[in-house]
């Protein structure tokens, strides 16, 4: 019985483990998943096919797919559309550092469950 807790909470310090985490820093007001995000930093958590950003309090999750490009990007950025209401949405993160390039679904329009703004 407790070899069995042991092993199911390493498969589990794994898992969380294995999630990839980066810094961002938005340089402007954004929409992402139907909440406005402030210029400033935050923390990036990918997790399959959803990212998790969170600054302080604010925690807003956004369904991506994750591509990998054929060389590492330099340094991390951020790519905008403008949408109907002209405000800026996060369409990509490309990661400083590795081949991972974030693509936000284009689609994700409602604030999310966990608590946006």
């Amino acid at each position: 019985m407790f070899k069995k807790l042991v092993v199911c909470l390493s498969l589990a310090g794994l898992a969380i483990a294995s999630a990839a985490q980066h810094r961002v820093t938005l340089f402007e007001e954004a929409v992402l998943n139907g909440a406005t995000l402030k210029p400033g930093d935050y923390r990036l958590v990918i997790e399959g096919d959803k990212a998790v950003l969170t600054r302080g309090k604010q925690k807003i999750e956004a369904p991506v797919s994750v591509e990998k490009a054929d060389s590492k990007y330099a340094t991390t950025s951020v790519r905008y559309t403008t949408g109907n209401s002209g405000s800026s949405r996060i369409q990509e993160i490309r990661v400083g550092g590795t081949d991972t390039k974030i693509i936000f679904d284009s689609g994700a329009a409602a604030p999310s469950a966990a608590g946006g703004r």
